[in-house]
């Protein structure tokens, strides 16, 4: 196994990420939330796009898990869904390539597995692959993924919707993925955090409860 991925194993990964319209989207504020996570434990950091990862890079050692976002769909892929983005996060300083794994067609026609493959082949770095079902995480190990985090479970059309975490899903695949299975997608407690270890979870990804101050005062406030 990797030795950034057996590192990994029992876990937090902290995922700092601003999107549009949030007052601390840039690397300046992003940077700094990393180093403020990696300070609190956290044992690597997923962040999106080339500018915020590079500047991460300069802030901590801790491994950082990339991405490249096209704006959010329900349809397509858009978590790092070609290879020009995995190779701008890659040479920005990411260690870890995140992408959207699952079977929606994408923009440019190639397959989740091709993406894999040649992310691995020309790039050289390990793969984590995105999922929302059972289905789309085995075909993601099949095609040679590093990891298959639980990330886009109830971000598409078919997959089960819900306001927590899909636990049942981590536990599926941790009994037969044969690769480290990543618990992602609205864990907002310890308690949730704890389960997901029980239920076989290699590592887990926390984001915007901690990095989010807009996202933590609704939730509050809810």
């Amino acid at each position: 196994m990797n030795d950034i991925i057996a590192g990994l194993k029992g876990k937090l990964i902290v995922s700092c990420q601003a999107l549009a319209g949030n007052p601390l989207r840039g690397p300046v504020f992003m940077s700094a939330m990393a180093k403020a996570a990696v300070q609190g434990g956290a044992a690597a950091i997923r962040a999106n796009g080339a500018e915020d990862i590079r500047a991460i890079r300069k802030m901590v050692k801790v491994p950082i898990i990339g991405i490249n976002k096209m704006p959010a769909s329900d349809t397509v892929p858009y978590i790092t869904p070609d290879f020009a983005m995995a190779k701008e996060i890659y040479e920005a300083g990411a260690d870890i390539i995140a992408l959207d794994a699952t079977l929606r067609k994408r923009l440019d026609g190639a397959s989740a597995a091709s993406l894999i493959k040649r992310i691995k082949k020309e790039l050289g770095v390990p793969v984590m692959a995105d999922i929302s079902t059972y289905e789309e995480g085995m075909c993601a190990v099949e095609s040679g993924a590093d990891m298959v985090a639980t990330t886009l479970s109830g971000y598409t059309e078919y997959s089960p919707k819900s306001r927590e975490p899909d636990m049942e899903l981590v536990k599926q695949l941790a009994g037969s993925a044969g690769v480290p299975v990543i618990a992602e997608g609205r864990y907002t407690t310890p308690a949730q955090v704890k389960i997901a270890f029980e239920y076989g979870a290699y590592a887990v990804v926390v984001g915007k409860v901690i990095t989010n101050p807009e996202f933590i005062t609704r939730y509050f406030i809810t």
